[in-house]
This record gives C-alpha cells, sequence and structure tokens, in this order.
C-alpha cells in the first residue's frame, strides 16, 4: 500500500492555520553552548523552544493543523487520540479552539503536569498501564474503542499528514528567522520518536538551508528510528526504556519513515544519565526547565555525541517543558 507523503507545500499551506491561533516559538540565540563547543565568533547555536506554547510543547502545531483539516469529519462526532502526554494537551487546545469535544488515551504513569493541563482545555481522559502495554495492546484498543463505540475520529499524534505539516510549521519559523539574519545552517540536531516533530521539520529545514546535516537524536533504550536506518525499513522496538517519556513510541509512523529516510541519515542515542546532566546544564545556564524528551537534543550536542561540523550555525531543538517539578529537581539532583 502506498502512503501519500507530506510536503514542503503542505507545510506552507499549514502556516496559515497555525497563524491563526498562536506566535512563533522563540529561537534563542545560546551564547553559553557557542562557548562550552568553543565555536569561532561567525557561528552562533539556536534553540528552538517550544516549551513557550500555550500547551508547553510543539505537539499543539500538529494538533492544530489536524483539527482545522478535519472539522468537517469530525462534525459533532468526539475526537479520540493516544498520547503520552503532551499531544493530548495539544488537541485538547485544539478542541477548545474548535468546539470540539476530545477524548484522550494516557498512561497512568504520565507527569501530573500533563494531566492537568490537558484537563484544563476541556478534554476527557481514560488511563493505562503502559508497562504491559507491549503485552496488552491496551492503548490502541482503548482508542479503538472509543472510535467505535462513540461514533469518535481518531487523530494520530504522529502519523499524519496534517500533523507532519503543522509540526512544519516551527521548522518554517527557524529557517525565516535566521535567512532574515542571513545566517546559514550546518547541522539541525532534533529528536524523534514517531517522527512527527523531525518529519515536518525535516521538510522545511531541508527546503530553506539544503546544505545542513539534519540529525536525529534518540534514547539509548529507544532507538527504533536508528535500527530502522540501519535495516532500511521501518524497526519496531517492542519495550523502549528511558526517561524521555515523550520519546516512547514503539516505530516511526508509516506516513514520517519516507521523509525520514529521504533528509535525516543519521540519528544518535543518548544514555538517560546524559539527559539528566543536559537538563541540568540548561536550567543552570539558560533557567529553563525541560522535560527530559526536551533537552535530550542539547545533550546529543554537549556530549559530542554530536559534534559542531561545517561553518554554519547549529540549531538545536526543545521540545517541551512538561515535567512534575517534584520528579525534575530529582532528575537534576541525580545530574553529576
Amino acid at each position: 500500500m502506498s502512503t501519500t507523503v507530506a510536503t514542503i507545500d503542505d507545510v506552507r499551506q499549514a502556516e496559515r492555520v497555525i497563524r491563526e491561533h498562536i506566535s512563533p516559538a522563540p529561537l534563542i540565540r545560546s551564547y553559553a553552548l557557542e562557548k562550552e563547543l568553543g565555536l569561532p565568533a561567525d557561528r552562533r547555536v539556536w534553540l528552538k523552544d517550544y516549551g513557550w506554547t500555550p500547551v508547553g510543547s510543539f505537539k499543539l502545531l500538529g494538533a492544530l493543523n489536524w483539527m482545522a483539516n478535519n472539522l468537517e469529519r469530525i462534525g459533532d462526532r468526539p475526537v479520540a487520540a493516544h498520547s503520552s502526554g503532551n499531544f493530548a494537551s495539544g488537541i485538547s487546545f485544539a478542541g477548545m479552539r474548535y468546539g470540539k469535544r476530545v477524548i484522550i488515551v494516557m498512561p497512568e504513569t504520565a507527569p501530573k503536569r500533563k494531566f492537568e493541563l490537558t484537563r484544563s482545555f476541556g478534554a476527557e481522559i481514560r488511563t493505562y498501564d503502559i508497562a504491559r502495554d507491549h503485552e496488552t495492546g491496551e492503548r490502541d484498543r482503548l482508542t479503538r474503542q472509543i472510535a467505535e463505540e462513540e461514533n469518535g475520529v481518531q487523530a494520530s499524534p504522529y502519523d499524519d499528514n496534517h500533523v507532519i505539516a503543522g509540526n512544519g510549521v516551527g521548522g518554517l519559523e527557524i529557517v525565516q528567522e535566521l535567512k532574515r539574519q542571513e545566517r546559514t545552517v550546518s547541522q539541525f540536531v532534533c529528536q524523534v520518536s514517531g517522527g512527527g516533530l523531525m518529519a515536518g521539520h525535516a521538510l522545511a529545514i531541508a527546503d530553506g538551508f539544503p546544505e545542513a546535516k539534519i540529525i536525529g537524536v534518540e534514547p539509548e533504550h529507544a532507538d527504533d528510528f536508528r535500527r530502522s536506518l540501519a535495516s532500511g525499513e521501518r524497526t519496531r522496538i517492542d519495550l523502549p526504556k528511558s526517561i524521555c517519556d515523550g520519546l516512547l513510541s514503539y516505530d516511526v509512523g508509516e506516513h514520517n519513515w519516507p521523509i525520514l529516510k529521504q533528509h535525516v541519515p543519521q540519528s544518535v542515542t543518548v544514555p538517560d544519565q546524559q539527559t539528566k546532566q543536559a537538563m541540568k546544564w540548561l536550567y543552570e545556564h539558560h533557567g529553563v526547565r525541560t522535560e527530559p524528551s526536551g533537552a535530550i537534543a542539547t545533550a546529543a550536542v554537549l556530549t559530542g555525541e554530536v559534534k559542531p561540523d561545517g561553518n554554519g550555525d547549529i540549531v538545536i531543538v526543545l521540545s517541551g517543558r512538561n515535567v512534575d517539578e517534584e520528579q525534575f529537581q530529582t532528575w537534576i539532583g541525580e545530574a553529576h
């Protein structure tokens, strides 16, 4: 079965939708990282901080574009989706904006912050046991059940062209801002889970800065994309493990894979301990409190897993900030 693939034109079209609701997420220059990496004066490091959005992560972009493009199909039916938490609040916010009922299936162990945010936009939540999901398939079963019994419309958190295109608007923002400053980009470093964030951004970065090397980052024990690159086909991990709760998809999506395969030649892995160190580093140097999934791309650069090659600027994605305070303090306390 051939799958239609999102394009840069889809991303440009999505930009009109996104701008109706939110302003661009900030692109912050990191003088501290430039110093840490020993870069020459003509090279810069930029952090694209999606923690700024009203839902605290990038997931809002794809969710808004999905909702806007499915309004007719949804009508007065509920929207059903599963999520580790960030797409949950993203699709809930989109539901609030467009007046649609949203029902979310979330792991019972998701951070309290993600539950609170999702409920604050009016969504209903049902929970499942993520530790046994690889055996029970409860997450997908519950989501399907909502769709069947309540005549719901299912939304994928990443495996959907409207979601990919919406997320790619963040990549367009990066390209537009850096071109305005007459900068060039030699490396773009971004998290990969199901691939919705990276696929969208890869379309925009490859179009705007074709010379840039696009590098994926995954947790050490959740590296299904790296394995997929090595084998040349989508590879599933039955039990991905990491403190990066937003990066535990079993495999990259069908719609994401062709884009990733074309534009992302490399993916590196980072142990959780180094992600904790990056969380602490970002907090101490920038006052930014990130969730582990948000900090992992920075960790790849800080540890030298991604070396500052080339002559242009380096762009690093901070994908989200939704972490419980107590857990955050524990993790940065363990960073040494």
